[in-house]
């Protein structure tokens, strides 16, 4: 057994009368993946903010090959070898991969202010060649797949290794958490040659991956650290219990639940929608409290199709009919008030006002039921903001915490918490609500939409996985190359299996 490159020995981290982290201990040995997961607001991004300098603990020591060490900044944590790719990319997406992997970095590849662009790429290559990346340091991020900037950001992180003496401890934020097929093995075949150099620390809540990648696995609840696993022996159902507190539910996907949709009313319906580049003569309809999902793979134009429906990109033919009247909004303003709801997948660039409290984001997208007139009525804002931070399980201070502070999963509740607000939400489009989330709150997410369905919301659902897709969804369609290429039924006890969908899909 190989002693220790990193040792976190009784860590303890607490905001105002929160315990983030309370007696955490654990380590990383050389070449190793260590899995760390736990529900959101367990503590891992607080542990993951200590490791990068971001936050200092109140209690406890970091030790870095048996030295005690203490990460004053992100400079200090760089400097002592880790490199940290975080679940939300922290690319500059108008430059190049190579500006991007040396950003603050550059050396003598910046003279007098200007670039030396030959030894810039020429820096940037050295670290893509270690991942063997075939990605040009010329190219710009803009213009590579999500995929691809996840092995640029991969490619950064490894930089810390150009200025410390020791071997690298990279640390992956959810790298998974928006990747499916081909691009997972890529992933894992990354990782495979990452512990070759370096040592890993792998943070995801899709435990099955969790199992698959790692040689140790520790578990964060409540701030505490109440397990450590080997995965040759665990298995996901024992992971859930020991991060949630209980079994998993045989119905984790709420199908049982799930009702018919009796009523035939159209809530919305899309004719023969056309965007240049993106997607060509889309029909589909809606139906009151139905879900309706829709499958692809990245480029099948899904995305842009939401965007379309939300007014936040226009489209160039055919007709949007909302309850029998067609509708063309010029931004998502529009769309909001016509009762369109969206929650996105980039929840921090798209979804939240970062810097804002937790109630204020509540009532964003409709301040109607919290205000008089033009007047905010801040006891009612007090009394709705409490029940939805109880109501979905918001792990947070209070409800005039930042949002910037909170967990992604539970900054991912708050946006939901924003549109189930709304008392004119017709139709609320889903982009992947449970990217991000842990086991335990994905239930909590099924949980509502099967109830907005009893409610009579019409939902469409792209979501991160095939079988969510096939679980919540009362129809499906299937989209490839900007077209629709299939429809399935999926409703209760008709559902189609996940083949079904992929021989469509690609």
């Amino acid at each position: 057994m190989s002693s220790p490159v990193l040792e976190v020995k009784n860590l303890t981290k607490t905001f105002k009368n929160v315990v983030a982290l309370d007696d955490v201990t654990f380590e990383v040995r050389r070449h190793e993946v260590v899995g760390l997961i736990g529900e959101n607001g367990a503590g891992k991004s607080t542990l993951l903010k200590i490791l990068s300098g971001i936050y200092q603990p109140d209690a406890g020591e970091i030790l870095r090959n048996g030295k005690k060490t203490v990460f004053r900044g992100v400079n200090d944590s760089a400097k002592a070898g880790i490199g940290m790719v975080h679940q939300e990319q922290s690319l500059v997406t108008s430059v190049t991969v190579a500006e991007n992997i040396l950003l603050g970095s550059e050396g003598n590849a910046v003279i007098a202010g200007i670039y030396n662009w030959r030894a810039l790429n020429a820096k940037a290559q050295k670290q893509l060649d270690k991942i063997q990346s075939p990605i040009s340091p010329k190219e710009h991020v803009e213009d590579l797949s999500f995929a691809q900037r996840q092995m640029v950001e991969l490619a950064k992180a490894l930089g810390v290794e150009e200025f410390s003496a020791d071997e690298p401890v990279i640390v992956l934020d959810e790298p998974s958490s928006v990747l499916e097929g081909d691009e997972l093995e890529v992933l894992f075949a990354q990782i495979e040659r990452l512990r070759q150099i370096a040592s890993v620390i792998f943070v995801s809540h899709r435990l099955d991956e969790v199992l698959r990648v790692s040689d140790r696995v520790y578990i964060l609840k409540d701030g505490k650290c109440v397990a450590e696993r080997n995965p040759e022996t665990a298995d996901v159902d024992e992971l859930h219990r020991l991060m949630v507190g209980r079994e998993s539910s045989a119905e984790f996907y709420r199908e049982n639940d799930q009702k018919p949709v009796h009523n035939e009313k159209v809530v919305l319906q899309v004719d023969g929608l056309g965007k240049s580049h993106a997607f060509s003569d889309v029909s589909f309809d809606v139906r009151l409290g139905e879900v309706l999902g829709i499958s692809g793979v990245l480029g099948s134009g899904r995305e842009e199709l939401t965007r379309v429906l939300f007014g936040a990109e226009p489209f160039d033919s055919g007709t949007i009919t909302l309850d029998g009247k067609k509708v063309r909004f010029a931004s998502p303003v529009g769309a909001v008030a016509a009762g369109f709801g969206y929650i996105p997948a980039e929840r921090r660039i798209e979804g939240i006002a970062q810097g804002m409290s937790v109630q204020d984001n509540m009532f964003l997208a409709d301040p109607r039921p919290v205000s008089f007139g033009p007047f905010l009525l801040p006891k009612k804002a007090s009394e709705i903001a409490s029940q939805w931070i109880e109501r979905l399980r918001i792990r947070t201070p209070d409800r005039n915490a930042n949002i910037s502070n909170l967990s992604g999963g539970n900054q991912q509740k708050v946006v939901l918490a924003k549109w189930l607000n709304s008392p004119r939400l017709r139709v609320l489009i889903l982009d992947h609500p449970t990217r991000g989330l842990d086991v335990g709150a994905k239930e909590d997410v099924y949980t509502f939409v099967r109830q907005l369905c009893t409610q009579g919301i019409a939902i469409i659902l792209l979501a991160d996985t095939l079988e969510e897709t096939i679980a919540l969804s009362h129809s499906i369609i299937v989209m490839r190359d900007g077209e629709i290429q299939s429809r399935f039924d999926a409703s209760p006890g008709n559902k189609p299996k996940p083949v079904d969908l992929v021989q469509q899909m690609v």
